[in-house]
């Protein structure tokens, strides 16, 4: 793992850029616990409507909260609920996609037909339209979980086609006349060749439900009450602060946003490219390349001397 990650940082420029924007939002996230306002008590702690100065680093809202800190518990808060639902996605893509791709027929067909009946039901519609219906009651929490409930067929297809591919190797026909039973076979032989993709399909993950959060909190229909980057940019809109001139009310959360998914997205590039067999081989050439042209013989002062 920690070769792969080095790997990364000598390799992709896109990897650097986005782990170092991750790093910043982390940063953000830790502060959270530094915060002098508690997260149900951050209304009406400070003056309302103050721009930027030293004592206010982001300004104050309409509410009376400090936008810095308010900030720091949104991110936080967005990033809570992105991870449960990347769990729950995930983890069910992962299960049902490996075991249907290993075990195959009747099992894989009536599998795959649920998973395509649900791929072509629209996704966000359908979570504006239970939003609207639990409007009031849906907590941070909730909406994490009904997000990952929504986003585990496209998963489940990709690991399945990784698998169609490794139950056919000679790895797996050894593990079966061994005796292993399908569940030790899945876990000890395939999983450990699904982990790299994985990675990427987790931080694409993220990028799906940090979407879906801004959305339905934008549209009102998460719960307003707790700091998310969509619940900031819903009451910055529902005050008007472009209107009256408080700007820096909408560009705190705007921008941490677009950090947020410009620092998921370039690490996921950087993720495509590492696994890329083709840019992999590119890669190993000029590893071999390097090695040759400092061979130990071309450094060798003896050989000198010997002539």
């Amino acid at each position: 793992m920690l070769t792969t990650i080095r790997d990364l940082f000598r390799f992709s420029p896109s990897f650097r850029f986005g782990s170092l924007i991750l790093l910043v939002v982390a940063i953000l996230v830790l502060l959270s616990a530094a915060s002098p306002y508690e997260e149900d008590k951050l209304r009406r702690k400070v003056k309302r409507n103050q721009p930027p100065a030293a004592n206010y680093v982001f300004g104050t809202t309409s509410q009376g909260q400090d936008v810095f800190w308010t900030l720091t518990y949104a991110i936080r808060n967005t990033l809570v609920i992105s991870s449960i639902a990347v769990v729950i996605g995930r983890g069910i893509g992962v299960v049902l996609g490996m075991v249907s791709g290993y075990l195959g027929g009747t099992f894989d067909r009536v599998t795959q037909s649920i998973v395509e009946s649900v791929i072509v039901i629209p996704r966000l519609p359908l979570l504006i339209l239970i939003g609207a219906i639990l409007r009031g009651s849906m907590t941070m929490y909730s909406l994490g979980i009904m997000i990952g409930l929504l986003d585990w067929a496209y998963p489940s297809k990709r690991y399945r086609a990784q698998v169609l591919s490794l139950r056919e190797r000679e790895f797996t026909h050894t593990a079966i006349f061994s005796g292993m039973s399908t569940i030790k076979i899945v876990i000890r032989e395939h999983l450990p060749f699904i982990i790299p993709f994985m990675l990427a399909d987790v931080i694409s993950g993220f990028l799906f439900s940090i979407g879906i959060e801004v959305t339905l909190s934008y549209l009102g229909l998460a719960n307003l009450d707790s700091p998310t980057i969509g619940t900031m940019i819903y009451w910055g809109n529902y005050y008007q602060s472009i209107f009256v001139g408080r700007t820096w009310v909408m560009i705190a959360p705007v921008v941490a946003a677009i950090l947020m998914v410009l620092g998921f997205y370039l690490v996921s590039v950087g993720l495509g490219e590492y696994l890329d067999p083709r840019k992999r081989l590119v890669r190993l050439q000029a590893h071999t390349d390097d090695n040759s042209e400092a061979s130990p013989d071309d450094a060798d002062p003896r050989k000198e001397k010997d002539v």
